[in-house]
């Protein structure tokens, strides 16, 4: 199967695999334990929050390891939400969220919350003008993706951050899960309060995330029976200092090799983009992630283009993997306005472990099903 869903997942690098598999034999006691064990599973687990949150600029206190950006969004969003509920309970964000971030939304929705949507201009980015329109002193919460899953589209987290930072009841939360370890990325961390990742997005192990937060913002838990030792704040289960270990592992690698990855990888999408067939609509953004390319095929639905795909063994996505039903794109219909389009469109996703050869094999297999329509 030639993998063109990297957005989806990513296979773990050896070298996270043998620093996990090391950590997981060599430490057999519960970091919150007392005993000489649990003592040194908590060094591990010490070690590897310090780096992590020396590649952000943050204090260790300030990291918090969750089970997936998932629960990350989910904690964060809720977290402030409910924390902050004194000040307002207006709440902004945008159609391209992920799933774990509308259904949380959706959730605090039908508790007692405002929720507004920011209009998205052609090009995959948040209107500003009317982001400044839309925020209120109540505006307790801003959540925006640095990167969307669906069109690649890269939002101006500074541009952002800086006119919410005029609300100071207003808290930005950034779900960074499609941009850390890929893209060049402007984190004003004195303007964010959370943003969040998952080492799977970028070679690290899948069921591990990480929420960064800004010292002193205040999140009500999603788990309850957390604990805190060596000045590190656990959510509620037992810590696993090899994940953890693991996550810094992915995370050192990713950012020693974003530069040479994402030029290669820009090349890789040209080189694709330059080869599909002109009646293949492009809907991501020109200045997007070349990671992720949105594309649609005029009267052919996206699922069945990617079952047709799929038969010929090579995977692609038709929306956020974490996405059900068959609805059409909200991203692509937020930028095309066309529902039809939205219904039609297919996202394919790169890897710096994404071959030219294995490129020209999709677009080979795209003209063939357009010319047979055998869809």
């Amino acid at each position: 199967m030639i993998n063109f869903d990297y957005a989806s997942h990513t296979q773990a690098d050896e070298a996270v695999l043998a620093e996990f598999c090391k950590i997981e034999r060599e430490c057999a006691g519960n970091p919150l334990a007392a005993h000489q064990s649990g003592c040194a599973a908590r060094d591990v687990m010490s070690r590897a929050t310090a780096g992590i949150s020396a590649f952000f600029n943050v204090a260790p206190q300030d990291i918090i390891f969750t089970s997936g950006a998932s629960e990350a969004n989910n904690l964060a969003v809720k977290g402030i939400a409910r924390a902050y509920a004194h000040t307002g309970r207006h709440i902004l964000s945008t159609c391209l969220e992920h799933p774990s971030v509308s259904g949380a939304l959706a959730f605090l929705g039908e508790n007692g919350y405002e929720i507004e949507l920011l209009k998205i201009q052609p090009n995959g980015k948040i209107d500003l003008t009317h982001l400044q329109r839309a925020l209120r002193n109540d505006t307790v919460l801003l959540c925006v993706s640095a990167v969307d899953s669906e069109l690649g589209a890269v939002q101006p987290l500074a541009e952002i951050a800086e006119i919410s930072a005029a609300f100071p009841h207003c808290h930005l939360h950034v779900d960074a899960a499609q941009a850390i370890g890929k893209v060049k990325l402007q984190l004003p961390l004195k303007n964010v309060a959370t943003f969040c990742f998952s080492p799977h997005k970028f070679y690290g192990l899948g069921g591990f995330g990480v929420l960064v937060k800004r010292e002193g913002v205040v999140l009500e838990p999603l788990i309850h029976g957390g604990s805190e030792a060596n000045g590190l704040l656990y959510r509620g289960g037992t810590p696993s200092p090899a994940m953890a270990a693991a996550c810094f592992v992915a995370l050192e690698n990713a950012l020693a090799n974003l530069e040479k990855n994402l030029q290669y990888v820009t090349d890789l999408r040209k080189h694709l983009l330059d080869g599909l067939p002109k009646e293949m609509r492009i809907n991501s953004p020109f200045d997007g992630s070349p990671y992720i390319l949105n594309i649609s095929a005029p009267n052919i639905k996206g699922t069945a283009f990617q079952s047709a795909l799929n038969e010929r063994g090579i995977a692609v996505s038709v929306k956020s993997a974490c996405s059900t039903g068959n609805a059409p794109s909200r991203p692509v219909f937020a930028v095309s306005g066309d529902k039809k389009n939205a219904l039609n469109s297919w996202r394919v996703s790169l890897s710096h472990h994404t071959t030219t050869q294995e490129v020209d094999i999709l677009i080979s297999a795209v003209k063939k099903i357009l010319s047979e329509g055998a869809v």
